[in-house]
């Protein structure tokens, strides 16, 4: 039996095998992420480094980096599923190291988020909710268009203020979170929806088993927040000043983006955010919540029929 090594030898004497070879090797020198490492370490690699290593940046080369060639994470194209390369130096070679893709780190993150917080639940149509399948009449044309420009625009860390939804029941504000939702999804970005009145009730079970701070932490953080149908709990002094208030306190300084749906116009909410079920009023705290949430977003009305009937 021939050794591989003699077999290596004999086939790179063939001048088939050879002009394979010299046209795989100009292929990938030539990709632009290979060029872009070749260049940030030129002082670090020599030609027998980079000879040597050919078949790591041959694989390197053909993967996609950053989600670029991928539409989804079940679609993933790489050797790993949810993990991309990235090529390093060590002990004077060439080496592939491979990282989470920045879908499975949103995929990890919503996971966790959905373990943790069961007020994320939401009906599949808003999941599976996009901007093809709105119909922009004239009831919505202002609501979408809004929504379009915050996508547009939107950049992490850019101060962008979210919108503030609001109409009556069925026109279709919880389906342009979705949309929303889903849009920052395909850039990358992470969100989260959450049923307010589910998670208002949620937070209070939550003192009980000790999870309430971990899951404050987790909404307060989120690169996108929306709050789904704010105005439709049953408003506690508890709920509002130890769970809503500092949320978007938290939101407020670090600038996070924050969504809102609602029944309630901006003075219909602070009226409802002003008494408790107790009956008790206290307006200069429902004033500040209010505060926060003008800081936060952008009030749109969203009108026209009501679609669930």
């Amino acid at each position: 039996m021939e050794k591989i090594n003699d077999t290596l030898k004999r086939l790179a004497g063939k001048a088939d095998f050879q002009k394979r070879y010299e046209m795989q090797r100009r292929e990938t020198l030539n990709n632009p992420d290979v060029q872009e490492f070749l260049k940030s370490h030129e002082d670090e690699l020599t030609d027998d480094m980079v000879n040597k290593s050919l078949m790591k940046l041959y694989d390197y080369a053909q993967q996609s980096k950053e989600c670029n060639r991928c539409s989804s994470l079940a679609d993933c194209q790489n050797v790993m599923k949810g993990y991309h390369p990235k090529l390093v130096i060590q002990r004077g070679s060439i080496d592939l190291h491979y990282e989470k893709c920045p879908r499975k780190v949103m995929d990890d993150e919503k996971r966790r988020n959905e373990k943790l917080i069961q007020s994320l639940y939401v009906p599949s149509d808003i999941l599976h909710a996009s901007f093809d399948s709105i119909y922009a009449d004239d009831d919505r044309i202002d609501a979408v268009q809004k929504a379009a420009s915050f996508l547009m625009n939107y950049k992490v860390g850019s101060n962008q203020k979210g919108l503030y939804f609001y109409g009556k029941f069925g026109v279709g504000k919880s389906y342009l979170l979705g949309a929303i939702a889903n849009a920052l999804a395909n850039k990358k970005v992470s969100s989260m929806i959450v049923y307010v009145p589910e998670l208002l009730r949620e937070m209070k079970s939550s003192i009980a088993d000790s999870t309430l701070n971990d899951k404050i932490s987790a909404i307060k953080k989120v690169p996108v927040l929306m709050f789904d149908d704010i105005g439709a709990e049953t408003m506690s002094s508890w709920t509002r000043d130890e769970v809503i208030g500092p949320i978007l306190q938290f939101r407020m300084l670090e600038r996070l983006p924050t969504f809102f749906t609602s029944n309630f116009d901006f003075q219909e909410l602070e009226h409802h955010l002003s008494y408790s079920q107790r009956g008790e009023e206290e307006k200069m705290k429902a004033r500040r919540i209010m505060e926060r949430i003008k800081y936060l977003a952008e009030p749109v009305l969203v009108e026209g029929p009501n679609r669930r009937v």
